[in-house]
């Protein structure tokens, strides 16, 4: 079974005070027990005042936790990461005001490129953990739905979507630290992060560039 793990960084906001990019990170792997455990190990290695933080976030970590789950990461054999950046200075202003169909349709061009590089195929069994970023049961299954209908006018039946919050799935606490490092990329020019997982990058395309 292939494990895929969905996780944003950015802001969809067009504000002043907004991020200048957006983007959707997805990590692959046959392999997420890894995963779990790169991020357990992690979590072990925190000072003693900050081993009752449940879950690790990457905004929050310190450049030592940073860097060791990154490392960890990089040497997770079949990990894949695949990345959409959307340049916010380039979206159409009539799809400003709609963040809930942009986000909808920036991860569906997403699980396009699975498709588009082979990555999966129609008949293995695919589990889809995206990081829940609504809490409004409307626009959840809304999202939900969208993503089902895509999959299924591809030909994939044999999948499961489930939209969890960070602190119920470890894996989504490691994506959340690899579209960071992707993110310091574009909106801070800052490579160091990045670098350390690069080799695991497969797709890194730009969306309305």
């Amino acid at each position: 079974m292939t494990h895929i793990f969905l996780d944003e960084s950015g802001d969809l906001g067009f504000g002043e005070r907004s991020s200048r990019w957006f983007m959707l990170t997805m990590v692959l792997t046959a392999s997420h027990r890894q995963i779990e455990k790169c991020v357990k190990k992690t979590h072990r290695d925190l000072k003693k005042k900050y081993k009752k933080v449940g879950e690790l976030h990457a905004y929050r970590a310190d450049a030592t936790t940073k860097k060791r789950l990154l490392r960890r990461l990089a040497v997770v054999d079949d990990l894949q990461v695949l990345c959409i950046i959307l340049n916010k200075k380039k979206v159409y202003v009539d799809l400003q005001n709609q963040k809930n169909y942009l986000y909808n349709y920036t991860a569906n061009i997403l699980l396009d490129r699975l498709h588009n590089k082979s990555l999966i195929s129609k008949q293995e069994k695919i589990r889809i953990v995206i990081d829940q970023r609504e809490t409004n049961k409307f626009l959840k299954k809304n999202f939900e739905n969208y993503l089902t209908d895509n999959l299924i006018k591809r030909g994939n039946n044999g999948f499961e979507i489930k939209i969890r919050p960070s602190h119920a799935e470890k894996c989504l606490q490691a994506v959340d630290f690899v579209s960071w490092a992707m993110f310091r990329k574009y909106e801070q020019n800052d490579y160091e992060y990045y670098e350390i997982i690069k080799n695991k990058v497969i797709e890194e395309n730009l969306l309305f560039p």
